[in-house]
C-alpha cells in the first residue's frame, strides 16, 4: 500500500483522514438532536437530510479542531470523535 508512516508507523493511504466520528443511531435519527449538531459545529461536520436524519460531511472532518461541542450537544454516549492518528476518541473513555 503506497501512503505515508502514521505515529504508530502503520501505513496511511493517502486518502486517509485524521478524524472521524461515531453517531448512535437513535441520534442519528432524531431530527431536533440533527438540528443542534448542525448549529453548534463550527466546521460543518454535521447536515441534516431531507428526512431530519444526519448526515457526515466526510470532506470536513480534517477540519475538526476537537471543540466538543457536538459531544456537549448529544446525550451522554450518543457521539464520538475518532483521532484516527492516535487510536484516541473524545470523550475519553
Amino acid at each position: 500500500m503506497s501512503g505515508r508512516r502514521d505515529v504508530n508507523g502503520g501505513q496511511v493511504p493517502r486518502d486517509a483522514v485524521f478524524i472521524d466520528v461515531e453517531v448512535d443511531a437513535a441520534l442519528a435519527g432524531d431530527p431536533a438532536l440533527v438540528a443542534k449538531l448542525t448549529e453548534v459545529c463550527p466546521v460543518d461536520i454535521y447536515a441534516q437530510n431531507s428526512d431530519g436524519t444526519v448526515r457526515i460531511v466526510r470532506e470536513n472532518l480534517d477540519e475538526c479542531v476537537l471543540c466538543e461541542l457536538c459531544i456537549n450537544a448529544a446525550p451522554a454516549g450518543t457521539l464520538r470523535v475518532l483521532k484516527l492518528y492516535s487510536g484516541e476518541s473524545l470523550p475519553a473513555a
